[in-house]
């Protein structure tokens, strides 16, 4: 595997863009964000070299990269990538969510594609490198659910097609202001259950934040769409009966008597972050959580039984969102009372509300998840 650098933490040149956007421009944008849509004035980039090892951190304009059309990334997908987000609070500072989190996660991806490793200081001191920047560009704490998500990400860039870890790599992280995943707070999405596409398998890079497991997942995410559903849940590679994921989410079952029940992490399920954040969050409120094999047929058994209550999924992006309909080759089932709180159960929406309190510092954060950035 290649060498890991021993500096913790790296220091940042600055190169300001020559002609950054105008006010009136990011505040356009910044009235109405779209999730990945629009990209701020500046990225923070870093390469890697065997000789070298890390070097050359800096925060520059955001701009095209130049790679060779025979970089390692393009032929074999050597490449991992993270998703977190920096939220504005009521006295103006930026704060990001457990991003030593997705520091150790990056960390761990990197380790299965045999990509050089970034100290997870170095990794947090890069977002903040970036947010400090590029802060004009967080959305106000007035606005509902909005924030900068940023994008940090590793790729092979050496100009070789033989098959071996890259000589060369590139570090970055760029940042886009999102608004709520919901226009209207959240709804209810339909699933549809495939045993057909298999998204990850035992010994793969399931639990590695990599594109190969995104690309993997769309031909899922296409028979759902035909099938009139919004999202797809994979179930494993191996006996085809166990939920791992719903596409780039972590399930979770509420059952009447107040149970909440999510897969346990089997080594093809991403660690997710908002996930393990839920479980914790879930049991100060009262829940009993378990961690655990969840079979397609407990899911619909459940639900036409009347003992799972709700369901849900987390993830970065739309951090919880209701599940009001599964359906699958031979079935279809819908839960919820879909006309009170928009079909969004008691659970789900405390839980929910709990955690965005938390990721906009509107409840103590008495565990310090919190890390503050600008």
């Amino acid at each position: 595997m290649p060498g890991v650098t021993t500096t913790d933490a790296w220091d940042f040149s600055v190169e300001l863009r020559s002609e950054p956007a105008s006010a009136e421009v990011r505040t356009a944008v910044l009235a109405n964000p779209a999730f990945g849509k629009t990209f701020t004035d500046h990225m923070v980039v870093a390469n890697w070299t065997v000789e070298r090892g890390w070097h050359d951190a800096r925060v520059t304009a955001f701009a095209p990269l130049t790679v060779s059309p025979a970089a390692a990334v393009l032929h074999y997908s050597q490449e991992i990538f993270e998703g977190l987000k920096a939220y504005r609070h009521g006295d103006g500072s930026v704060w990001a969510f457990r991003p030593d989190r997705n520091a150790a996660r990056f960390t761990a991806s990197a380790a299965r594609l045999a990509l050089p490793q970034v100290p997870e200081d170095a990794f947090v001191s890069a977002l903040r490198a970036l947010v400090t920047v590029d802060e004009p560009w967080v959305p106000s704490s007035d606005s509902d659910e909005t924030s900068l998500y940023l994008r940090p990400y590793m790729i092979a860039t050496e100009a070789a097609l033989s098959v071996r870890p890259a000589h060369e790599v590139l570090f970055g992280v760029i940042a886009s202001p999102a608004g709520p995943y919901f226009d209207t707070g959240p709804k209810p999405v339909s699933i549809w259950l495939t045993t057909s596409t298999i998204r990850a398998t035992p010994g793969g890079t399931g639990a590695a934040k990599c594109g190969g497991n995104y690309a993997a997942s769309l031909a899922g995410l296409a028979e759902a769409v035909a099938n009139n559903c919004e999202q797809v849940a994979f179930v494993d590679a191996v006996e085809h009966k166990w939920l791992e994921e719903i596409g780039s989410m972590n399930l979770f079952f509420v059952y009447a008597d107040g149970r909440i029940v999510t897969p346990g992490l089997s080594g093809s399920i991403l660690e997710g972050v908002t996930r393990a954040s839920v479980v914790d969050l879930a049991a100060d409120l009262g829940h009993k959580v378990e961690e655990r094999r969840v079979s397609a047929d407990e899911w619909k058994d459940g639900m036409r039984s009347g003992e799972i209550t709700e369901v849900f999924a987390s993830g970065t992006a739309a951090v919880i969102t209701p599940i009001g309909r599964l359906a699958w080759p031979d079935g279809d089932l819908t839960i919820g009372d879909h006309s009170v709180d928009h079909g969004v159960g008691p659970v789900t929406k405390s839980v929910r509300s709990t955690l965005l309190d938390l990721q906009y510092g509107r409840i103590p954060d008495h565990r310090g998840w919190l890390t503050r950035l600008a």
